[in-house]
């Protein structure tokens, strides 16, 4: 319970975008998200433009939508926002099978996730750009 009051108090400028089913596990969309959780929204589009992980294309595309949310339904600044949190969820699993010598069967399992991106609006204290090069 302590987690909605919280949330309810803070009038932290959050916006939220949700992609449901989409086709990878868990396991492989994890390290995607931790890599650009604290980045402005530009910088972690461009890492993942240019990442060669099969899943960085739905999550480029969740982001696009949240941003898309962030500017319509709240008039924020594209250049001030960054993700706040990136996070997924296990969604359902179809079982298939693949048939094997002397009648047996060996089971194939897809797996889907539900992901979720979280934006913030950089406040002016906070002004640090996590950048790939060291300039």
């Amino acid at each position: 319970m302590s987690k909605k009051s919280k949330k309810n108090t803070v009038d932290n400028k959050l916006v939220k975008s949700v992609n449901k089913n989409v086709r990878s596990s868990t396991r492989k969309l994890k390290p995607i998200l931790k890599s650009i959780v604290g980045k402005k929204v530009g910088v972690a589009i461009r890492d993942l433009t240019f990442s060669e992980k099969r899943i960085s294309k739905d999550v480029k595309k969740t982001i696009s939508s949240a941003v898309a949310n962030a500017e319509n339904n709240f008039q924020y600044d594209i250049d001030k926002l960054f993700i706040k949190e990136a996070f997924c969820g296990k969604q359902i699993i179809m079982k298939r099978f693949r048939a094997r010598a002397k009648g047996r069967a060996a089971g194939i399992k897809k797996p889907y996730s539900n992901l979720t991106i979280i934006l913030s609006e950089i406040n002016k204290k906070k002004v640090e750009e996590k950048h790939g090069s060291k300039s």
